[in-house]
């Protein structure tokens, strides 16, 4: 088939509004890191963002132009393939801040952890998609369940207690959307939160930790960020007073006192929101929220419109991802949800989370490009028998 008849099917409002989240991105990333004295140049973490988001174009344009539909049949290949490439870290990944999550490939350090959420949701969604639709009983939430555990608890343990959320989220989102009982998330609910008052309670009790304690207190310093203003709650505290100081129109690009002057940590990739807010106000973060809305429209749109469950549960899962990122990154700058350490998605600076995001836009094209091309063909052979 032609590539103008591809070209024809893409969804350009998508691919407009990512384009303008990471150019968005850019420009903060920029600001926030302009004037670091440990840089050899101003535009050194904006290079290498911009490198990554050309080399998740590259994977976009791919990923879109292939049938997605292929990958079901690859789909223990996949998951046994991320399971290895995540058992990789353990041997050869880099250490850094505190956790084992990177494999250095010279110039660029990969982050399997964030090629695991696109690999897991084609995993899943391929999965419920092969069982039959009216199949809700226990063994499959268990089997779907199953599935996620391992990767998720590889991620946990690197320390990335951020990413394996995701994970576990995108699977309730999939398991949602495939029509799973409402008793089966009651139950997993409760399971969840035992496993918590577990991990955080009895186990630390007898002198077992499977988190470490700066990870308790970035989840807990929420609650009272004040009661430890120069230690875990510094970061929260210091975040709440750049969003707060920029008010409607902010302070202005390179004018952010706590971003400048660098009382805020991490500002170019946990809490680029932070820098956001103090720089550019409300309406910066209003044009943020509405490029948002437009990706998770579209996004929904086409998983509406798919023609196959494999292609709706592809794009639940990637449009759930990117919305349980924006909702816990969002939240946990302003103080209302714990610090996990999750990206914004095409804004905070990362070149594995890029890559990731971009090849999900690219699957999510490859659904809509499917399902415009299938719509058209039942179209043309309704209007020659008619």
């Amino acid at each position: 088939m032609e590539l103008r008849t591809y070209l024809r099917h893409f969804d350009y409002a998508l691919l407009a509004a990512v384009l303008g989240l990471i150019v968005y991105g850019m420009i903060i990333i920029y600001s926030a890191t302009r004037s670091d004295p440990n840089l050899s140049s101003p535009y050194y973490y904006v290079k290498i963002q911009a490198v990554a988001a050309i080399i998740g174009a590259v994977l976009l344009i791919i990923f879109a132009l292939l049938d997605f539909r292929g990958l079901r049949a690859y789909r223990l290949h996949m998951y046994a393939g991320i399971i290895g490439f995540m058992l990789l870290v353990f041997i050869v990944g880099a250490a850094a801040r505190g956790g084992q999550r990177w494999i250095g490939l010279g110039f660029i350090n990969l982050q399997p952890s964030e090629i695991a959420k696109i690999v897991m949701i084609l995993v899943i969604s391929a999965f419920l998609a092969g069982r039959q639709r009216g199949d809700l009983d226990s063994h499959t939430t268990l089997l779907a369940i199953g599935y996620v555990m391992i990767p998720a608890l590889l991620v946990f343990l690197q320390p990335d207690f951020g990413t394996a959320l995701v994970l576990v989220a995108v699977t309730a989102a999939l398991l949602f959307v495939y029509g799973t009982r409402m008793l089966h998330f009651l139950v997993i609910a409760v399971a969840l939160a035992a496993g918590l008052l577990l991990v955080l309670g009895a186990l630390p009790a007898i002198g077992i930790h499977l988190l470490k304690s700066y990870q308790i207190d970035r989840l807990l310093v929420f609650l009272h960020p004040g009661n430890d203003p120069g230690g875990a709650g510094f970061q929260l505290l210091q975040s709440k007073i750049a969003v707060g100081s920029g008010m409607l129109t902010g302070k202005g690009l390179y004018h952010g006192t706590q971003t400048q002057l660098n009382f805020l940590p991490e500002h170019h990739t946990d809490f680029i929101f932070s820098v956001l807010g103090e720089e550019l106000g409300f309406l910066g973060v209003a044009v943020l929220l509405a490029l948002y809305v437009v990706v998770i429209w579209r996004g929904l749109r086409i998983a509406i419109i798919s023609e196959s469950m494999f292609g709706s549960l592809v794009a639940a899962g990637i449009v759930s991802m990117l919305v349980f990122q924006v909702f816990v990154n969002i939240g946990m700058t302003v103080g209302i949800m714990p610090i996990t350490g999750i990206p914004l998605p095409f804004m905070s600076y990362g070149g594995s989370s890029m890559v990731a995001n971009l090849i999900a836009v690219g699957l999510l094209e490859s659904v809509h490009i499917r399902s415009r091309l299938i719509g058209g063909r039942r179209y043309m052979r309704a209007k020659i028998a008619g």
